[in-house]
């Protein structure tokens, strides 16, 4: 990235809290500003035509992505937090009863724990989360003993954005669907580093957060079984979610209509299938490409951080993707963020919106550095030279 930050080239490492767009992005979003900017469905002129067109289009290209049977399982939204509430109110309030339990983690970001909560105490249901162990993996054995006719949901993150850690989501899929219950899985930290497939996930309903996979933000896009989207009520209602309406009833559309009222993103729409195209363009198999390349990142900054007295890396998953997180002895997370942000290195540092990990691990906050694509061995050295300055400062 051609920019300096107080005088220094900026090394980003801030992607896990949002990643930066290649100009395919921008450009497809500014042409369709530029030259097809009309609303969807039902004008008859061109440019809605048009516009429904590459909507319809971006759909079938998340469909692709995640591996989903059909792109009618695919529902826009404005964003993964979006996702995970519209799954917590709408099929919460179809399947949650008095007594009933939902089972999530302890490594969940908050948009994965609030709405769970929020649907238990509409429902008079119950929260159980399973243990993270001293590595920052989930204890498994724990999770099945939890397990009973009482679980309705499993709600669990495929990558831990606190962590970096790969949860196995098809093995937990299999342990739910042993006593009937729905798997649910943030994909927000997954989809910029693996390759998904729900499919073979066994996820009933999967989220992803484009504007953490190179697009837009003020978009997202939820994965939900066919029959299952079938059956929920509609999670907010407005125009485009009908069939039909008068002053007495309304008549739903079928999904992803149905959860989608109102007038849409459709820029983020086409930025999110510019990012996808992408993304498919980076190598022949492109994710796997993309995984080796942030995993050799991820183990050489790693060892350079190890190396420097009173660093303290924060999990030590088996399987991790792009994220590594870190105290320091001599300084609060937020003074080693601001010393290498004046260093010209841009980390994150806080809970990461997890502060029941926090609470587990007995920390209250970490610095965090995460990888993407473009990032290269000179961002890794940048920022131990910068965690260096900063025990050089405090220390």
């Amino acid at each position: 990235m051609a920019r300096t930050v107080h005088g220094q080239p900026l090394t980003y490492l801030d992607n896990a809290a949002t990643a930066q767009r290649p100009s395919s992005v921008l450009f497809a979003m500014h042409l369709f500003s530029v030259f097809t900017n009309a609303n969807i469905h039902r004008g008859v002129h061109e440019l809605s035509a048009e516009a429904t067109r590459l909507y319809d289009g971006a759909r079938e290209q998340v469909r692709g992505f995640l591996n989903a049977g059909s792109a009618d399982e695919i529902i826009f939204t404005k964003g993964c937090t979006e996702s995970l509430n519209l799954v917590a109110s709408s099929y919460g309030s179809l399947v949650l009863r008095p007594g009933d339990e939902v089972v999530i983690s302890e490594m969940e970001h908050h948009s994965n724990i609030v709405p769970w909560q929020m649907a238990c105490d509409r429902a008079g249901a119950k929260i159980r989360a399973i243990p993270v162990t001293p590595a920052g993996e989930l204890d498994l054995d724990a999770f099945r003993g939890m397990l009973s006719e009482r679980t309705k949901v499993v709600s669990i993150v495929h990558v831990s954005n606190a962590l970096g850690t790969v949860n196995p989501v098809r093995e937990i899929s299999a342990m739910a669907r042993g006593v009937g219950a729905t798997v649910v899985v943030d994909g927000a930290q997954a989809a910029p580093h693996l390759a998904i497939d729900v499919q073979d996930l066994g996820a009933d309903f999967y989220a992803i957060a484009p504007h953490k996979m190179y697009g837009p933000m003020g978009i997202g896009a939820l994965y939900g079984r066919r029959e299952l989207l079938a059956a929920m009520p509609p999670y907010q209602g407005g125009g485009d979610m009908i069939r039909s309406v008068s002053l007495s009833h309304t008549e739903y559309a079928e999904p992803p209509a149905r959860f989608e009222a109102g007038t849409p993103n459709v820029a983020g729409a086409v930025g999110l299938g510019a990012a996808i195209e992408y993304l498919g363009q980076v190598a022949e198999e492109p994710m796997r490409a993309i995984g080796v390349h942030e995993r050799e990142l991820l183990a050489e900054a790693t060892e350079r951080l190890e190396a420097i007295p009173g660093v303290t890396v924060i999990g030590k998953a088996r399987e991790k993707a792009a994220v590594l997180s870190f105290v320091m002895d001599c300084a609060h997370p937020h003074d080693i963020g601001t010393i290498l942000d004046s260093e010209g290195v841009a980390v994150r540092a806080g809970h990461h919106c997890c502060m029941p990990l926090m609470t587990k691990l007995g920390l209250a906050a970490t610095a965090r550095a995460s990888f993407g694509i473009y990032n290269t061995s000179e961002d890794v050295d940048r920022l131990a030279q910068a965690v260096l300055k900063v025990r050089e400062v405090f220390a």
